[in-house]
């Protein structure tokens, strides 16, 4: 990985020492209750392996170096915990590594985020860390957590409480951290690891990570970020981590704005937008909060659905009320609730009192004991993937036992979903652990859940149907100079997207030729690399269909600043799109796709991805628009080609991708009745280049 204090790189493929230690010493620990490093103590207490307690005051039952404590301790020290202030913080690191210790866990603030004196503490701890190789977790986490080892490096003493399970936790924030873990406790889920990055200044999200990948304890990963130093590395470990296991991502900062703003596209695609974006990419399931994140992590720590573009959901529901709640939420997520076969609604009618809903949600009415064969017939359906069930708790049916007894195939996800007495709700839960079953509560939390397998099953699936992009080959070009919207279309007719009929004219004089030798009504416009958007200049001029109104067009331009213009055929009506590609300072070269014009930047309704990108998998970018059913000939308006408009996409983003330039938009694109055409183009070298005068 990168240490961002030193500017070294160094990648962190061994993290045992650090997660898996053999013996740990507390440096700076204390038998005052009040301080750190008694908390941390305290929290050791019941660790599998040797703890050692270094405090240089020699206070009586803990050793006053380090090298002394490594001498008399049963078994190898693999993990210094460094509570000791910013100040002494990398001579007490170089004593660690110095004695053979391979990790460290710094806790204490005051460095490069206080400012001042803290940049130069960062700074020898990260000479410390290039010269010794000694892998470090912080500074400023509260610390990391292995329930089933009894490792808890954590400062929070209610964390010795979650227990051991499935489930990793890779959080920015060491509160976030404990947040979930408690959580996660408490669905029954547990922990497998949880770890704070904290300032992430050596051992990073990826690097954790990457390690999970062959932790064998976790079945799922929930990834909480903050802030992104290293997109590349986030991405191509999350791409890994999600062959194998699901991750589940909390991204926070929806309100944060990217300043680079200078274009439509720059403007458009936020950090927390793209994070989002490139993250579900990559394989991420992405939700908002944490208990949605806890919710569908749980879910797939139990059972991964099979990949599939469509997931068939069954629900099955004791009471209508919440069935109705979670169908709704299922509905707006995008999950298939197919109607069974009239074949599976004979045996439910037998089953089920004449008066409850059989196709799908099925209305069992208060659960009886045929709820097992209910459960086989619709898990037994031709178009069920997945089956939900909810239920207030009764007395009747142990729902967890009945889809046991169900005997349906064991590769098919249930997720129980359940409410009731707070006694009741933990029996049922740990009935459902037992048996190897999700369990969450409440009907919204049911919903999550199962819409969080299906979205995990959706995105593999389309990674095995869509391929992994591949730079194709670039016209040949002069890229060097300026880009004014003329030269931005030869480049566009370059690569085979349509553009209209035009004429650059340096005078009024050659305006008027091209007037007569194109199609009337034309366009008439400004021609200036400088100026991004003319419109907002008074530098377009539309339906000019005469001498006399050519006339007083230039007239406007020049009033505008014109010194040149262009004149072009018009297109036919269509529904206009913003299509644009640029070098994003977090995850490099990006494409976004969104309704063109003003609209795309007051309803924000757009579709982010990496590059590169295939154009099958650029096609898929349409799916992402609320207002995708306006490309779909809605009230007679032209069809978009989704084919083309796919190639297209592929064809922008891997411009940019080639490193020739920093950004090209089209804007709009404009899907007419003779195709997809670029009514305008923005072409830059630089992301400081352009301009509005």
């Amino acid at each position: 990985m990168q240490s961002r204090l030193a500017g070294a790189v160094v990648r962190r493929s061994d993290l045992a020492p650090l997660f898996e230690p053999q013996g740990v010493v507390v440096v700076g620990a204390s038998a005052n209750p009040a301080k750190l490093g008694y908390a941390m103590a305290a929290s050791l207490s019941n660790f599998s392996g040797a703890v050692e307690l270094v405090n240089t005051r020699a206070t009586p039952g803990m050793h006053s170096t380090i090298a002394e404590a490594a001498a008399s301790a049963q078994s190898r020290l693999d993990l210094a915990i460094m509570c000791v202030p910013a100040a002494i913080t990398a001579s007490a690191l170089r004593e660690a590594a110095s004695c053979g210790i391979r990790a460290a866990l710094v806790c204490a603030g005051g460095f490069a985020e206080a400012g001042g004196e803290g940049h130069a503490l960062a700074s020898d701890v990260a000479l410390v860390v290039e010269e010794t190789g000694i892998a470090l977790l912080g500074p400023n986490t509260s610390g990391f957590f292995v329930p089933s080892t009894s490792l808890f490096a954590s400062f929070v003493p209610g964390v010795r409480d979650v227990g051991s399970g499935t489930v990793a936790v890779v959080a920015a924030s060491g509160g976030i951290n404990h947040v979930l873990a408690f959580h996660l406790g408490e669905t029954g889920a547990g922990v497998s690891l949880g770890v704070g990055i904290g300032a992430g200044d050596d051992v990073a999200a990826p690097d954790v990570l990457r390690y999970l990948v062959n932790h064998h304890q976790t079945r799922a990963v929930i990834v909480h970020i903050e802030s992104i130093p290293d997109g590349p590395a986030l991405v191509d470990a999350i791409e890994l981590l999600a062959a194998s296991k699901p991750v589940v991502a909390l991204v926070v900062g929806r309100t944060d704005v990217s300043d680079f703003a200078q274009s439509h596209t720059g403007a458009l695609a936020t950090s927390w937008k793209t994070t989002r974006a490139i993250l579900r990419q990559a394989g991420a399931v992405l939700v908002d909060d944490e208990e949605q994140a806890v919710a569908v992590a749980t879910a797939l720590s139990y059972r991964r659905a099979a990949p599939s573009l469509s997931l068939g959901v069954g629900l099955i529901t004791g009471q209508a009320g919440p069935g109705l709640i979670i169908a709704d939420a299922l509905a707006s997520a995008g999950c298939s609730l197919p109607t069974v076969t009239e074949s599976t609604r004979q045996k439910l009618s037998a089953l089920l009192p004449p008066l409850t809903f059989q196709g799908n949600p099925v209305d069992t009415g208060r659960p009886s004991e045929t709820f097992p064969d209910v459960v086989t017939a619709v898990a037994d359906d031709d178009s069920i993937d997945v089956v939900g069930i909810y239920a207030i708790t009764e007395p009747v049916v142990d729902l967890a036992a009945a889809v046991v007894a169900s005997q349906i195939d064991p590769a098919t996800p249930v997720v129980l979903g359940v409410d009731g007495p707070v006694a009741e709700v933990r029996k049922a839960r740990s009935s459902a652990d037992s048996a190897g079953i999700a369990l969450v509560r409440g009907p919204t939390r049911l919903a999550q859940a199962i819409a969080g397998l299906a979205d995990d099953a959706r995105l593999r699936a389309e990674r095995a149907h869509d391929g992994r992009g591949e730079r194709g080959d670039l016209p040949f070009f002069d890229w060097s100079g300026s880009w004014d919207e003329v030269r931005g279309k030869e480049l566009l007719g370059a690569i085979g997207i349509m553009t209209p009929a035009r004429r650059r004219c340096a005078d009024r004089a050659a305006a008027h030729g091209a007037l007569r030798e194109l199609r009337a009504p034309v366009a008439v416009k400004l021609v200036d690399a400088a100026v991004l958007h003319k419109t907002e200049l008074g530098g377009v001029v539309l339906g000019v269909d005469s001498a006399a109104a050519l006339d007083d067009a230039l007239d406007l331009l020049e009033a505008a600043g014109a010194t040149e213009f262009l004149v072009e055929e018009m297109a036919g009506p269509g529904v206009d799109l913003v299509l644009g590609a640029r070098i994003d300072p977090v995850f490099g070269p990006i494409v976004l796709l969104g309704l063109g014009g003003t609209t795309a930047e007051v309803l924000g309704d757009v579709s982010i991805r990496s590059t590169p990108i295939t154009a099958r998998a650029a096609s898929r970018m349409v799916e992402d628009l609320a207002g995708r059913a306006l490309l779909e000939g809605y009230r007679g308006a032209p069809h978009v080609d989704i084919d083309e408009l796919g190639r297209i996409i592929a064809l922008v983003g891997g411009i940019v991708e080639s490193g020739e330039i920093a950004e090209l938009e089209i804007n709009p694109l404009r899907c007419a009745v003779e195709g997809l055409i670029a009514l305008d183009a923005v072409v830059r070298n630089s992301v400081k280049e352009g301009v509005n005068q």
